[in-house]
């Protein structure tokens, strides 16, 4: 499933409705991995869209205990949502939020060996990707934000069943149009909000062969979690 995907340019932000402009610090790669921070949307206090920066993974690394496994939350299914303990309590407190991405990757086995392609709008338009997101304490007592995406099955999906191994289930991620945003956020039971996971048509989307440009620094990311690339 997605792991990565490319973030919207700053200026690209201010497209999608939901704020005009962010904060001027925040920094984030144009390729997010696991534990990269980048921006998302959530309902603020005072229930209009607000942007948050927050880490890729809903279970940051650095909160994984000693001993114990790494493990991967960049992807919630949405079919366990409200069983597995990495997402439940997010799902069930209903704290959603949308993933701006300009286009995210996934392998494709159809030259018979797997090629990085970038999947995005048609129109070259940014879009918002359903998600979770929670807090953590951390050690200096502060209080840092993650987020991870929802994912649904793709195996009728036209340009998504296309994407990973021969044989493997198809998933894809979940498209929230801009005309959805305000609701989706604003969805106060989980019944609701599982009527927005549904496909994006296909038609809308296309598909591109992505050469991979990050391997390296993705891999001594994952070695070093506390290694900034901006």
């Amino acid at each position: 499933m997605c792991v990565n995907y490319h973030s919207p340019t700053r200026e690209q932000f201010g497209t999608l409705g939901a704020f005009s402009e962010l904060p001027a610090d925040w920094r984030w790669p144009d390729e997010v991995w696991k534990d990269y921070s980048a921006p998302i949307i959530r309902r603020g206090s005072d229930g209009s869209p607000s942007a948050c920066l927050a880490s890729y993974g809903m279970v940051p690394r650095r909160h994984i205990p000693p001993g114990v496994k790494p493990f991967d939350t960049m992807n919630a299914r949405a079919e366990s949502l409200g069983e597995r303990r990495s997402f439940a309590p997010a799902w069930r407190r209903l704290q959603l939020c949308v993933v701006p991405m300009a286009w995210f990757y996934e392998p494709c086995y159809e030259s018979g060996r797997a090629v990085r392609h970038a999947i995005g709008m048609h129109d070259d338009s940014p879009f918002m990707v359903a998600g979770l997101w929670r807090e953590w304490t951390e050690t200096d007592g502060g209080v840092a934000s993650s987020f991870t995406q929802i994912t649904i099955n793709a195996d009728q999906h036209p340009l998504m069943a296309r994407m990973h191994k021969p044989g493997d289930e198809k998933r894809s991620l979940v498209v929230i149009g801009p005309e959805e945003l305000d609701d989706w956020l604003a969805c106060r039971d989980v019944e609701t909000a599982r009527s927005f996971l549904r496909h994006y048509p296909a038609q809308r989307m296309k598909t591109w062969a992505a050469p991979q440009t990050v391997h390296k620094a993705a891999k001594a990311a994952e070695a070093s979690p506390n290694l900034s690339l901006f």
